[in-house]
């Protein structure tokens, strides 16, 4: 059984590992694993700490967005995924965002075209696409793909 509980800052470590283990894996993030430090994880942690969720989330300033969560990141172990875990993280974070004040009615993330089964489960969690950046990420292989701007209201 899963439990799903807000980040503290010694979490740092764990979390960074969790990251480079799912970067290192297929679809699994935009960063490289040597592009994740311990020091990204930790500026990132305390700013969801700040303000955001962690999965990660964070309000994105000045305070006529203060109604967003923006810049969302999720991740799942590549050995825990298709367990639902996504699912509860992302339920997670709307319910710890409903005291927030201001209220936050707007959730926002980016998603790699290429990232089919992510997409999938977005739009089964409310998210609808609003837009892309065409080519704006380059793979490996040096293949371009569009950025997929996608949003969710509350």
């Amino acid at each position: 059984m899963s439990i799903i509980r807000p980040s503290r800052p010694d979490d740092a470590e764990s979390i960074w590992a969790l990251y480079r283990a799912t970067a290192a894996a297929p679809n699994g993030l935009a960063r490289r694993v040597d592009e994740i430090s311990l020091d990204y994880v930790r500026g990132f942690l305390t700013k969801a700490l700040d303000g955001g969720a962690e999965i990660h989330a964070s309000r994105i300033g000045p305070a006529q967005f203060s109604h967003v969560l923006s810049d969302i990141t999720i991740v799942v172990h590549p050995l825990a995924q298709g367990q639902g875990l996504a699912r509860a993280l992302f339920e997670a974070m709307f319910d710890a965002a409903k005291p927030f004040t201001p209220t936050v009615t707007r959730f926002e993330l980016m998603v790699r075209e290429g990232n089919d089964h992510a997409i999938r489960l977005y739009e089964r969690l409310g998210f609808k696409i609003e837009g892309r950046f065409e080519k704006r990420v380059r793979l490996d292989d040096g293949t371009l793909e569009d950025d997929v701007v996608m949003g969710r209201m509350v």
